[in-house]
């Protein structure tokens, strides 16, 4: 008799879905999570505009966010793990 072990073994996650709202880009992934990052975090996307930031298509069977416009491509798996661009900035209202 033959004991089998299934190694567990990690899936990365792809997005199912990419939007906007305002200045925020939101993935859905094939996890369940929502994950939103400010546009301000990728240099191309913090110069676009709103109009051209709400064209976001998902690319590469939801491991890639593509905007044909400004021709810039950010993968999933850098958005899960937090790589961006630049940093985050808080402003301070006076």
């Amino acid at each position: 008799m033959s004991i089998f072990a299934i190694k567990d073994e990690y899936i990365e996650p792809a997005a199912i879905r990419a939007w906007t709202e305002e200045r925020m880009i939101y993935i859905e992934l094939t996890d369940g999570r929502i994950i939103g990052f400010p546009a301000d975090r990728f240099k191309l996307l913090a110069q676009a505009t709103d109009e051209q930031l709400a064209k976001v298509r998902l690319r590469l069977n939801g491991f890639a966010l593509r905007w044909e416009e400004i021709d810039e491509d950010i993968t999933v798996p850098g958005i899960v793990a937090g790589n961006f661009q630049l940093p985050f900035l808080v402003t301070k209202e006076s």
